[in-house]
């Protein structure tokens, strides 16, 4: 006998659209009541007593999901077994998630519309400020890159002023490597033409020449002419090389010094020049070996062209207040005191004689502006000249 209570059979029947089926068999298998069409657990499937087990099935065509339970009753000599399977259809499921989907899926999707509408707003509020900028460089666009001024900061939004400044930074690096090219090119035109000239005049007076002597006199100025173009060339392109940036590197100025002194000492022989080096053994500071060099190379250049024979030429390397001194003093005829002040501008020469092209010094000057430095010169009692660098020995002091 089943005692089937009323309260468990009002719970099976009570939502009339939810179909709910039952069965009881003892043993298992064997039916005594309910709906004997509920199927038994797939094959190899043991169900342990007094633990549920759940497993779906289909039934008349309808999904159904069934909790099956065994239990054992009846005596210790005679133990019975009886299962219990109760089967819910899933259409109460079915119809929960239609209604969840209809009551939460649709307002997240009204919501995650409203909130790109929110954020595509906010993005293109946030960018209008570069929208502004970008407006104000495209109404440079036909300007001369050498006309390109930099961007107003009371015109560029508050929220770009750092982007503003790095475009201005730029923009004057852009301006200042076009001017240096700029510059290069006038000069070069301005100082080359008349001694090509003078090279176009000589060589067709020596083609009509027909002393030999005479035209040997000729190719004599051709030759000193072509010397000096190639002089005023290399200064030139030293110049411009000058004016890119360094790359700093730990050097030994006072080696350099003593190197490059011994390299210019025939041509002081040759000129009747005594060339003497002074200063300390070792003198360590941040710099580019290959500029310094020809910093010191100029500078004995011009001191043995206008010293004159018989003349003392000095080189030293000493330390000055944690600056590294490098000067080249003489004892030659030196220089009008007026003139000290223009000793460094570009094709500015004190002699007539020939040889320079007045860039040596500006190239001297130009070289310690770009070690941070700089350059300067006095007149030496009671005759004389000296032309000092002062670098300072702490490495990436140079300017950008």
């Amino acid at each position: 006998m089943v005692d089937f209570p009323r309260a468990a059979q009002d719970i099976i029947e009570q939502d009339p659209t939810d179909r709910v089926s039952y069965m009881v068999s003892s043993p298992p298998g064997s039916f005594l009541l309910g709906n004997g069409m509920l199927p038994a657990p797939l094959p190899g499937v043991h169900p342990v007593p007094g633990e549920p087990l759940l497993y779906n099935v289909t039934i008349e065509g309808r999904p159904m999901r069934v909790a099956l339970l065994e239990v054992d009753y009846g005596e210790t000599n005679a133990p019975q077994r009886m299962r219990v399977q109760v089967a819910k259809s899933l259409a109460v499921q079915q119809r929960i998630t239609a209604e969840l989907v209809a009551d939460m899926l649709v307002p997240l999707l009204l919501l995650g519309a409203m909130l790109g509408v929110l954020v595509y707003g906010g993005i293109s509020r946030g960018l209008s400020p570069l929208k502004r900028l970008q407006s104000q460089l495209g109404d440079r666009r036909d300007q001369s890159l050498t006309a390109l001024h930099p961007i107003e900061m009371t015109q560029a939004p508050q929220e770009v002023h750092s982007l503003a400044g790095a475009v201005n930074q730029l923009l004057a690096a852009v301006r200042r490597s076009l001017s240096q090219e700029k510059r290069f090119l006038n000069d070069a035109a301005h100082q080359l033409r008349t001694p090509l000239a003078g090279l176009i005049s000589q060589t067709e007076l020596a083609q009509r020449e027909t002393d030999p002597q005479a035209m040997q006199a000729r190719l004599t100025k051709v030759l000193a002419g072509a010397q000096r173009s190639a002089h005023l060339v290399h200064q030139l392109l030293s110049l411009a090389r000058n004016e890119a940036d360094v790359n700093l590197q730990p050097i030994d100025v006072a080696a350099l010094a003593r190197e490059v002194a011994r390299e210019w000492t025939p041509r002081a022989l040759a000129a009747g020049i005594d060339l003497g080096y002074e200063g300390e053994d070792h003198l360590m500071l941040a710099g580019e070996a290959l500029l310094l060099r020809e910093a010191l190379s100029n500078l004995l250049d011009n001191a043995l062209n206008y010293a004159g024979a018989g003349s003392t030429v000095t080189l030293r390397a000493t330390l000055e207040r944690q600056h590294a001194v490098l000067e080249v003093e003489d004892n030659g005829p030196g220089l009008a005191s007026d003139d000290l002040a223009r000793v460094f501008e570009r094709f500015w020469r004190a002699s007539d004689l020939p040889g320079g092209c007045g860039l040596g010094l500006a190239i001297i000057a130009e070289i310690a502006r770009r070690h941070g430095g700089q350059a300067s010169a006095a007149l030496v009692q009671p005759h004389g000249l000296r032309v000092r660098i002062e670098l300072p020995r702490v490495a990436g002091s140079a300017p950008s």
